[in-house]
């Protein structure tokens, strides 16, 4: 007995743990990592439900016996199109389709004011400052022209219209989005008292009302929260009378809208004298029509640049509102002037009186048609101005409209 169990032992001890192989890491391997293949389920599911989880954190809990929350019309028809998507989709894209479908639900689709304020959370200025030294980067001389022919294919540029067609002309994409034109590119119309600025499309026109302004049909904003408080409106019964000079006359207001591929310069609308301006620091938020329908005060809450004065009727306003990656806005007779700065804090006001400068002892005066200033992308330009009560818009809302066109008339 005792023999055997010795011989028992002895072969337990004779065992050795099997030697351990540990791989080694080099350059070939890590660079191994790299080569699979990328599989796009996998990370629409991760990132699908890291949104849906951010819903629902972010939604208020439900309240016992309160009635339940309906889906409005818009979120029962996104839900229609996902499920239509899903079912007529390429078989490699059905299963991303069926997912956001299932995700989705009529629950995680929260209002629209919750995905409202996680937009305006963006650090909209610090993308748009970063955006702006990526437009300042010569590029090589070989590749202007396939970056820019893209953006001439993406956005619809009238290149035959540019002074300089040949693309290798142009440095940069900043030089390329402040293209000049030929000199006969956009004749001013002479009949029309009031002409466009900039090309573009116009979001809206009328009457001021109440002191506010519609950005689009139904979305108004504060007219004296827009252009800042003005001398002589702390007496009138509102805000938009005080800014009249007779009685007879009426506020008018029209936007229009530049889109990336239009032609980026501004332009006198009117003979009129600036006597002030203000540049608001704010956010850059996108001023497309779609943003502008779903943002209130969307303009008072962007950086803008706005130049008051005077002209034939009396008051008289332009202002150049900023977007996303267009914090740049230039006026050429105001070389003080530096928008999307970090030394200026969103909300606050900075003024400039051009009157009584020695240059200017009654402002800055401008002829209509003559070149203003620049945006460095694309944004919105804001007419606020006094006419007589006869004065009528010739304009369609979605218009598309070009500098020196006409905007209304004088019955």
């Amino acid at each position: 007995m005792a023999a055997a169990f010795r011989s028992v032992l002895r072969a337990v001890t004779q065992i050795r743990p099997p030697a351990i192989r540990i791989q080694q890491c080099n350059l070939s391997t890590v660079r191994g990592l790299f080569r699979r293949p990328f599989r796009p389920v996998p990370v629409l599911v991760v990132t699908g439900g890291g949104y849906y989880g951010y819903q629902q954190y972010k939604g208020k809990p439900e309240v016992e016996g309160a009635a339940p929350v309906l889906a409005t019309p818009s979120q029962l028809t996104l839900k229609r199109r996902l499920n239509t998507l899903s079912r007529s989709a390429a078989p490699w894209r059905r299963r991303p389709m069926a997912f956001l479908y299932c995700t989705l639900t009529t629950r995680a689709l929260r209002p629209l004011a919750n995905r409202v304020a996680l937009y305006r959370s963006f650090p909209t200025r610090v993308i748009s400052r970063v955006w702006g030294k990526i437009n300042a980067v010569d590029l090589p001389t070989f590749l202007r022209k396939p970056i820019y022919s893209l953006y001439i294919w993406t956005f619809g540029v009238n290149m035959q219209e540019a002074a300089v067609e040949d693309l290798h002309f142009y440095k940069n994409l900043g030089e390329f989005f402040r293209r000049r034109l030929k000199p006969a590119a956009r004749p001013v119309c002479s009949s029309s008292c009031l002409t466009s600025p900039a090309d573009g499309r116009v979001l809206h026109f009328g009457s001021v009302k109440n002191s506010e302004v519609e950005q689009v049909k139904g979305v108004t904003y504060s007219l004296e929260q827009f252009l800042g408080p003005h001398n002589g409106t702390a007496q009138a019964d509102s805000f938009g009378d005080g800014l009249l000079s007779h009685p007879d006359n009426d506020l008018f207001h029209v936007v229009i809208y530049l889109a990336p591929g239009d032609y980026h310069c501004f332009h006198s609308p009117v003979d009129w004298t600036v006597q002030l301006r203000r540049h608001f620091p704010g956010s850059l938020m996108s001023v497309s029509p779609g943003v502008a329908h779903r943002v209130k005060e969307l303009f008072c809450l962007n950086e803008r640049v706005a130049l008051t004065g005077q002209w034939e009727h009396g008051f008289f306003s332009l202002t150049a509102v900023g977007a996303t990656n267009v914090g740049s806005i230039r006026i050429y007779f105001d070389q003080e002037l530096q928008t999307n700065t970090p030394r200026y804090r969103k909300g606050s006001c900075h003024e400039r009186c051009y009157e009584g400068e020695e240059s200017c002892a009654s402002g800055v005066t401008l002829q209509k048609g003559s070149p203003l200033g620049e945006f460095n992308l694309g944004s919105t330009v804001v007419l606020v101005f006094e006419a007589p009560k006869d004065f009528s818009f010739n304009l369609k809302t979605g218009q598309k409209i070009r500098v020196g066109e006409g905007l209304g008339l004088l019955s």
